[in-house]
C-alpha cells in the first residue's frame, strides 16, 4: 500500500519548527511521527537531524542558487529545498527518487505552483555542487556553528576547538551500559556476538559498550529484562565517581529520563534512592526505566532551588546534581542545540547551577559526597562555577584535590562533553 504521506514536507515542517518557532527535535517529532511506518520514522530523523547538524552548509549554497530567499508563507519551502540538498550530498537515496519525493513535496505543503522552483534550484545544486563544495572549503560556515558559540569554544579551547566542532557534526556513536546485577560487560558481548551486533567494551569503564552501528533496542539481548541501558560512556561517569555504597541515603536531582537513578541501583541494589526532577512528564520515563531494570526509588517532582518544599529534614550520605546546562557537549546528539541555544544562556544557566548548589548543600551531611555533573563544555558552567562555590564555602573541598574537576570533551568515537566534580563536605 503506498504511503498516504510526503515525508521531505513532514522533514521541511519539522525543521520550520525547530528554527521559526524554538522548538526541540524532541518535542516535535512525536507527534508529526504518529501516522508514520517505523522505516520512514528513522528516514525522517535522519533527514531532520542531518538538516540541522550541516545547517550553515546548506543555507549557503541556497544562497548562491537563488537571486531572493523564500519568506513569510513560502518559508516552509526554503526548508524543503534544504531537506533536497542534503538528500544529496548525504544519504544513499538515488538522486531521481529524493528529487522526484521532494519537488512532490510542495504539493503537499500546499504550495503546487512552486514545484518548478524547487526542482529548478535542485536540479541547478546537482550541476554546480563540484564547484559550489570547492568555494564553500574557504568559508567559514564549514564549521556548521553559530558565530557566537564558535568563539566560545576557540576562547575556552584554543587548541582543541577544531577536533571539538569536528567531533560536534559527526553521528553519535551508540554506546550501552551493562547491568553489573545480570552479566559483566565481556559476558554481554559475547551476547551481542551471538546476535550479529559489532561492538567492543571501554578501555576503562567497565560496563560500557560501543556499538558499531546504532541498533534498535528491540534487537538487543535482554534489553525488556534489563540487562543493558543506552547511555553514552561520559554520562555513565556521574555514578560511577559517586560511588554510591548499599543503605546510604541518596539523593539524585534533576533526574530525568533516570539513567543515572538506574545506575546507581545497580552499583549499590540496596541504597535508599530519591529521584526528584522539576519536569513532571520527564519523570515519566524515570518510573518506566525504574520498572524495566525492576528497582526501586522514590520518584519525586521538585524545583532542585527549594529543597525545602520535598526534602524536608531529611540529608544525604551522596547527592548527586546532574545540573541544568546549555548541553554543548552532546550537540552532536542534539544538532537543534546550535540553533535554540543564545549567547546570553550560558551566564543565566550558570546563575541557575549556582542557586541550586546553594540551595542543596545544606542537605549534605558532613563527611558526605557531592557530585556536581553537566553534559556542557563552557568553563562558567562548570570550573568555574566550582571555584565560585569553593570560594563561598569553607566546609567543602575537591575529593580529587588540586583541579578544579574533569572536563571530558567530545570525541568522534568516544563520550560525549561532560564535567563532574566530586565535592566533599568537611566534618566541622
Amino acid at each position: 500500500m503506498k504511503n498516504t504521506y510526503n515525508l521531505r514536507s513532514i522533514a521541511a515542517t519539522a525543521i520550520s519548527q525547530v528554527l521559526d518557532n524554538g522548538q526541540s527535535l524532541n518535542t516535535v517529532l512525536p507527534d508529526l511521527q504518529r501516522n508514520i511506518n517505523d522505516k520512514d520514522k528513522a528516514l525522517l530523523q535522519e533527514i531532520c537531524f542531518g538538516v540541522l547538524r550541516y545547517l550553515p552548509k546548506l543555507e549557503w549554497f541556497i544562497g548562491q542558487l537563488m537571486e531572493k530567499p523564500l519568506t513569510g508563507k513560502q518559508r516552509a519551502l526554503h526548508y524543503l529545498i534544504m531537506v533536497g540538498i542534503y538528500q544529496l550530498l548525504y544519504t544513499r537515496i538515488p538522486a531521481h527518487a529524493a528529487l522526484a519525493e521532494t519537488v512532490n513535496g510542495a504539493v503537499a505543503l500546499k504550495r503546487p505552483q512552486l514545484k518548478g522552483l524547487v526542482n529548478g534550484v535542485l536540479r541547478s545544486f546537482q550541476r554546480q555542487q563540484t564547484q559550489l563544495e570547492e568555494r564553500i572549503a574557504n568559508n567559514n560556515s564549514q564549521y556548521l556553528h553559530p558565530s557566537w558559540l564558535l568563539k566560545r569554544i576557540q576562547n575556552a579551547y584554543p587548541d582543541e576547538w577544531q577536533s571539538i566542532t569536528d567531533a560536534n557534526n559527526q553521528r553519535p556513536p551508540m554506546w550501552l551500559r551493562v547491568n553489573s546485577q545480570h552479566h559483566t560487560a565481556t559476558q554481554y558481548l559475547d551476547l551481542l556476538k551471538q546476535a550479529d551486533i559489532a561492538a567492543d567494551v571501554h578501555a576503562t569503564h567497565t560496563s560500557a559498550i560501543r556499538l558499531h552501528e546504532p541498533t534498535a533496542v528491540s534487537k538487543l539481548p535482554g534489553f525488556e529484562e534489563g540487562w543493558c541501558t543506552v547511555q553514552d560512556v561520559s554520562a555513565q561517569g556521574c555514578a560511577e565517581l559517586l560511588q554510591p555504597q548499599d543503605g546510604e541515603s541518596i539523593l539524585d536531582l534533576c533526574a530525568a529520563p533516570g539513567g543515572k537513578t538506574t545506575h546507581i541501583l545497580e552499583l549499590a541494589p540496596k541504597a535508599k534512592v530519591l529521584a526528584v526532577d522539576i519536569d513532571d512528564a520527564r519523570l515519566k520515563r524515570v518510573k518506566e526505566n525504574l520498572t524495566r531494570l525492576q528497582q526501586h526509588a522514590t520518584v519525586v517532582q521538585g524545583d532542585g532551588t527549594q529543597p525545602e518544599k520535598w526534602a524536608k529534614e531529611q540529608q544525604f550520605d551522596r547527592i548527586l546534581l546532574d545540573a541544568p546546562c546549555s548541553a554543548t557537549g552532546v550537540i552532536r546528539r542534539h544538532p537543534d542545540i546550535k540553533w535554540l541555544r543564545r549567547d546570553t544562556d550560558i551566564n543565566e544557566l550558570a546563575q541557575l547551577q549556582a542557586q541550586i548548589l546553594e540551595a542543596i548543600w545544606p542537605y549534605l551531611k558532613p563527611g558526605g559526597t557531592l557530585l556536581y555533573a553537566t553534559c556542557s563544555i563552557m568553563p562558567e558552567e562548570n570550573s568555574q562555577q566550582i571555584e565560585n562555590f569553593l570560594t563561598k564555602h569553607t566546609d567543602a573541598c575537591l575529593n580529587d584535590g588540586t583541579k578544579l574537576g574533569l572536563q571530558i570533551l567530545p570525541t568522534t568515537d568516544g563520550g560525549d562533553g561532560f564535567f563532574y566534580a566530586r565535592l566533599i563536605k568537611k566534618v566541622q
